[in-house]
This record gives C-alpha cells, sequence and structure tokens, in this order.
C-alpha cells in the first residue's frame, strides 16, 4: 500500500490494509503510549530526586493523566477536521520537545509541567493512530485491524517499565527521557511516508466540533456504558501498577529498576493473547468476550495478593490482569467505532477521556491506600474496583 493512498470521507480501503501498514500503526502507538507511562517505576527515584513524600508521588503520574485528558478534548477530535498526518508530525515534533524539558527539569513545577505535556502529546498521538487506523481499515477487518493496534499500545505500556527500569539503572532517570526523544525522532520519517492520505470527515468549526462531542456522548449508548466500563476497569488496573513499585523497591525485595520494569514483560503474554478480541467482536461474540474478560480482571487480584508468599503468584496475576483489561478495551473501541464511521477521532477521545480519569483515580488511590493500608488494601481497592465493573457490565448488557 502505498503512503498517498486517498480515501473519501467516511469510505474504508475495501482490499485491505497491508500487514506492514497494520504493523506500523501497532509500533508507533506503542511508542506514543510508552513515553506516557515511564514514570510508574521511577516514581521512588523522583521523590527521592524532587523531596517529594511517598504518599503525594502519585501526583505525577496524575499530572500525566491530566495531560491526557486535556488532549482529548481538545487535541484528538482535530483528526475529523485537519489532515491526520500533518497534525500527527506536528504534535511528534512537540512531544519531543516535551520528553527534553522532563529530561533537563530541576524542580518539581518543571517536572510536572513536563509530565503534563508528555501526557498530552503521547495521548493524541496514540489515540490519532488508533482512529486513523480504524478509519482506514475495511468494515471486515476493523476489529482485527483496531486490536492489533490496540495490541501494540497495551505492549509499549507494558515495556515501557521494562525499558524505564532498564535505561533508568544505566543512565539514571532522565536517561529515559533523553533516549525516549530519540525514539520518537527515529519513527517519525516511516509515518510521514506509509500513513494513508485520509480527507476529514467533515468540515465542522473548531467550537462546534467540540461541542458536537456531548452530542455524541449523550445520544450514544454504547459509548456512555463501554466508557465506564473503561473507566473502571483503567482505575483497577492503574491501582496495580502504580504501586507495584512501592513494595518492590522496599526490603525483603530491594529490587532495581530494571528488575521491577521487567515485570512489564510477563504481562506481554496476556496482551498478546487478548488481541484476538477485535476478532471476536468482528464475529458478534463482543458481550461473551466482555463477560470473559471482566471474570479474570476480577479474578487476577486474589494471586497479586499473595505476592508476599509468591513472585510467581505475582506473575500469573499480571497475565491474567493484563488478559482481561486488554480484551475489554478492544471489544469497547471494536463496537464504539461502529457507530459513527465519520466521527472515529471524536468518539476515541470520549471513549479515552473516561480511561483518563479512571487511570488517575487509580494513580491517587494506590498511593494513598499504599501508605496507609500496605500491599493486601491495594488488592482489596482494585478488586472492588474490578467488582464493581463486572456488576455494572451485568446491569446495562441489555443495552
Amino acid at each position: 500500500m502505498k503512503a498517498q493512498l486517498t480515501l473519501l470521507p467516511g469510505q474504508a480501503i475495501s482490499a485491505g490494509l497491508s500487514r506492514s501498514l497494520v504493523w506500523l500503526f501497532a509500533i508507533a502507538s506503542g511508542m506514543s503510549v510508552a513515553n506516557v507511562y515511564f514514570a510508574q517505576p521511577l516514581l521512588d527515584a523522583l521523590a527521592q530526586d524532587f523531596a517529594i513524600s511517598q504518599a503525594a508521588i502519585g501526583g505525577v503520574v496524575t499530572a500525566t493523566q491530566i495531560g491526557c485528558a486535556l488532549a482529548l478534548l481538545f487535541l484528538v477530535p482535530l483528526g475529523d477536521r485537519v489532515d491526520r498526518r500533518r497534525l500527527m508530525a506536528i504534535q511528534l515534533l512537540a512531544l519531543v520537545a516535551a520528553l527534553v524539558v522532563v529530561g533537563t527539569a530541576q524542580s518539581a513545577p518543571v517536572l510536572l509541567a513536563g509530565m503534563l505535556a508528555v501526557g498530552l502529546l503521547g495521548t493524541a498521538m496514540t489515540q490519532g493512530l488508533i482512529a486513523c487506523a480504524a478509519s482506514a481499515a475495511a468494515p471486515h477487518e476493523q476489529g482485527r485491524v483496531v486490536g492489533v493496534a490496540q495490541g501494540g499500545v497495551f505492549i509499549g505500556l507494558l515495556l515501557a517499565r521494562v525499558f524505564a527500569g532498564g535505561v533508568s539503572d544505566l543512565a539514571g532517570w532522565r536517561g529515559v527521557y533523553f533516549c525516549a526523544a530519540f525514539l520518537m525522532l527515529g519513527i517519525a520519517i516511516p509515518l510521514w511516508r506509509r500513513l494513508p492520505a485520509l480527507p476529514p470527515a467533515g468540515s465542522l468549526t473548531y467550537p462546534r466540533l467540540l461541542a458536537s462531542m456531548l452530542t455524541l456522548l449523550r445520544e450514544e449508548k454504547v459509548l456512555q456504558v463501554r466508557g465506564t466500563l473503561a473507566l473502571l476497569m483503567f482505575a483497577a488496573f492503574n491501582i496495580f501498577w502504580s504501586a507495584l513499585v512501592l513494595p518492590l523497591s522496599a526490603p525483603p525485595y530491594n529490587f532495581s529498576h530494571t528488575a521491577i520494569g521487567a515485570f512489564g514483560l510477563v504481562g506481554v503474554i496476556g496482551a498478546l493473547a487478548a488481541s484476538r478480541a477485535g476478532q471476536w467482536a468482528d464475529q458478534g461474540l463482543a458481550q461473551r468476550t466482555s463477560a470473559m474478560a471482566l471474570a479474570m480482571l476480577l479474578l487476577a487480584w486474589w494471586p497479586l495478593s499473595l505476592m508476599d508468599v509468591s513472585l510467581w503468584a505475582l506473575a500469573i496475576g499480571i497475565v491474567l490482569l493484563d488478559l482481561g483489561g486488554q480484551a475489554l478495551h478492544v471489544t469497547n473501541q471494536s463496537l464504539i467505532f461502529r457507530t459513527r464511521p465519520e466521527a472515529h477521532s471524536r468518539l476515541v477521545g470520549l471513549y479515552m477521556l473516561f480511561y483518563a480519569v479512571g487511570s488517575g483515580l487509580g494513580a491517587i488511590g494506590t498511593t494513598i491506600t499504599y501508605a496507609h493500608f500496605g500491599w493486601q488494601g491495594v488488592c482489596l481497592l482494585g478488586a472492588g474496583m474490578s467488582m464493581l465493573a463486572l456488576v455494572f457490565w451485568w446491569v446495562t448488557r441489555g443495552r
């Protein structure tokens, strides 16, 4: 497939996307989202460097999530109005600059501002690529393409911890952000050359484009239900990953950042297995897939709570957590993208806004809970959130 393939608004590529282009979507999406999550295994180093207390260090992750929310509200919707290739090129260069700001920060306010910008631009890139993949895919393969691209996002999210841990042990936490800036520059040329030219789906002015998001949120029941499920699921997911570094970096483990980040490799198994969820949605099995995903999400907290007994139990819990979370996420997006083909960017922005709120709440809740109730308190909080998601799905499944 050539880079300059041009489609009419709302038209898909009937012959399907080439395998190499689908993989480019997945790789670029994974690299973009990784920037948003580098800080999680580095929280203890950041707390020490900037004299931030353990209970308050979750604010670094929260600042990033605020940036995510702003991107979803004000940047991602632009994909329905302007040339996506040009928009993403500008965002990518701005993201590189934000990563450099974080790497050179000398004070907590500058660090938080840089983290907010990384969240803003990393999210805009990631979700812009997902919306582009959904718009370019033919109807019969949309779930599969979104599943592969979203698999790249999930693996990038998980490997971010491995990358951040390994590089920080070799070059300090600042080296993580300088390396990330270099890697993002490296993906710029392939993206510019290979992304299909997708004309804007509409000609709304920017204020009307933003206002239309409220209409979509009010009218689309699928978006409401699936967005709420995403909020609860990502709150549970972030409760675990934001807290994991705290017990593993303390006695009796005293693990290095590399060792802590390596636990993300375990989650890749679940993410790869869950990439088929989009195909199941294409086959009409979305509700069944959702039920299984939510059950795994809840079940995961039992082995996770046994971390003090066995690290193998921790690994099993990570696989279940990531498998359930990724399968639900892919299913959610597959269903939402089918509602309004002309509004993919706005739909993904609204859906991921639920995700950002859930992730932010999870990050705040987990550090406070760990400071007062330890690891078992974190697991109870995560299990409660997962149970709430399962109950919500059961009540709303008829919609």
